[in-house]
């Protein structure tokens, strides 16, 4: 029996105590003091007028107003600019007769908003409660982040959504020797041709090929921009003008934009896209059976037309179909098995836009500011295309971090 009432009265204890614990804290008066704003538009006076009324949201202690503080601020002007140290704001807190001041700082610190509060306890001139917070940069909800912050300071729960979309997220970034680096610069290498680019270029000039080695020369520029940086992941956008066969009198221009990516720390670097230049068509036919021709010649339309009339004594005529049709069925044998619904590459056709995709893998090389980029490729279009390595190099002047501060 004697146990029960000791519990009895023990509790009862307790629940007295922290009743006038709570009455005593809501009867306890706290004053605030202008913060130190730095890099952020919100005023002082704004940023003061926020802390004031999340104070009050709390209900647990007697707030001054501006307007209880007017007389003491206009007293000593040290009060309204520079009072941020712990001095100082004990000399104001007496000067209001208050038991705690209240004060801070907001910073813009790259991409994040640091808030510091700390509560000074004016009769005993310590630090009665202080906490600092890291915010995502979103100055227009500068008040929900002192609401939270205040909140945590007295232990009470918080908005864990409201939370989680303020709170500064502390992603990957580059690294200082990654940075965002301009890596553009002059490139220059060589090709070798295959399927029916090989042919076009081999081809004798007087059939409509360019007559050429099945090789060329490549000069050209690349641009390069980095939107995507990790210490271990690169993402790139790439353009390249490139102008090809200088070496044999030829000039062949040609763009090409690319996306790449780069891995780790060796540099190793992928890359496709695709391609584009200019091409001469007609539309015509290869004699690979040797019907018409000793060495399986190419016949445009045109060179059709010649031949036809040179061998029948007719103009020449066709179906429907595009099949030509010869005067006569003896001498007709045979040509009925080419027509001239294919175009194919002619120096003498016409000028059409040339379509292509190229796929490039390789590495950069590093020698101090030096960069040296080494790829090999394959531009591939219909029937052939191109197989080569090219080589650049670029100087480092100057490198910038993804999130300018």
């Amino acid at each position: 029996m004697k146990t029960q009432s000791f519990f009895f009265v023990l509790l009862t204890f307790l629940i007295s105590s922290t009743f006038i614990a709570q009455v005593t804290d809501a009867n306890q008066t706290i004053a605030v003091a202008n913060p130190n704003v730095t890099s952020l538009t919100v005023k002082t006076e704004s940023a003061a007028r926020m802390m004031r009324l999340e104070l009050i949201k709390l209900n647990k202690y007697k707030v001054y107003d501006e307007f209880d503080m007017a007389d003491v601020i206009k007293s000593n002007p040290e009060y309204a600019q520079d009072c941020f140290g712990q001095n100082c704001l004990i000399k104001l807190g007496n000067s209001l007769n208050t038991d705690y001041v209240m004060c801070g700082s907001l910073d813009l610190l790259g991409n994040k908003i640091a808030i510091t509060l700390k509560i000074i306890d004016v009769k005993n001139k310590t630090i009665f409660k202080s906490a600092v917070r890291e915010f995502d940069n979103q100055e227009l909800e500068i008040q929900r982040m002192i609401e939270i912050l205040l909140k945590e300071m007295h232990g009470v729960a918080t908005d864990k959504v409201v939370v989680d979309r303020l709170a500064f997220k502390n992603d990957v970034i580059t690294s200082n020797s990654l940075g965002k680096i301009n890596n553009s610069g002059p490139r220059v290498g060589a090709a070798g041709l295959v399927g029916s680019v090989y042919e076009f270029a081999t081809r004798p000039e007087d059939q409509g090929g360019i007559g050429i080695a099945p090789f060329v020369s490549m000069i050209g520029y690349q641009l390069e921009g980095q939107y995507v940086g990790t210490e271990n992941f690169s993402a790139l956008v790439e353009g390249i003008f490139n102008v090809s066969g200088l070496e044999q009198g030829q000039f062949i221009p040609s763009f090409i934009f690319m996306n790449g990516f780069r891995f780790g720390k060796g540099n190793w670097e992928l890359a496709f896209g695709p391609g584009f230049g200019l091409k001469q068509v007609s539309d015509g036919f290869f004699d690979k059976e040797n019907k018409f021709s000793l060495d399986g010649r190419y016949f445009s339309r045109s060179d059709w037309d010649t031949y036809a009339y040179e061998t029948y004594g007719n103009d020449p005529q066709y179906n429907t179909n595009g099949y030509f049709i010869a005067p006569t069925p003896a001498a007709a044998s045979g040509v009925s098995t080419y027509d001239f619904s294919e175009s194919h590459f002619d120096k003498r056709g016409v000028t059409k836009l040339n379509t292509s995709f190229v796929f490039a893998i390789g590495r950069t090389f590093k020698a101090g500011s030096l960069n040296i980029p080494v790829n090999v490729f394959y531009s591939s279009q219909k029937g052939g295309g191109y197989t080569g390595f090219n080589v650049g190099f670029n100087v480092l002047k100057s490198k910038k971090g993804l999130n300018k501060l």
